[in-house]
């Protein structure tokens, strides 16, 4: 089990991404949360079975007017605690 926190770029707001994000992560047992920021970009923190995660970034590319330029990503503490993956 990891965590991690990404950061994607490009044309990533107003497509439908945090919809397949968590779509994706309800799918592949993650938990975590997506959120759009203010400079375009969008904000996940995201985890699960490093596999899991991986699909779910695979899963978020097949959007159909999603593309994603550039990503950021850095391991972090996990949560126990956590338990859904949330859009806010």
């Amino acid at each position: 089990m990891i965590r991690r926190q990404i950061r994607f770029y490009g044309w990533v707001q107003g497509v439908g991404f945090r919809y397949r994000a968590r779509h994706a992560a309800q799918l592949h047992g993650c938990t975590g949360w997506v959120r759009n920021e203010g400079d375009g970009s969008v904000s996940m923190e995201i985890q699960g079975a490093e596999e899991a995660i991986d699909r779910v970034i695979l899963a978020i590319e097949a959007g159909r007017y999603i593309r994603i330029e550039n990503m950021d990503s850095r391991t972090i503490p996990t949560d126990p605690e956590e338990r859904s993956f949330q859009t806010r």
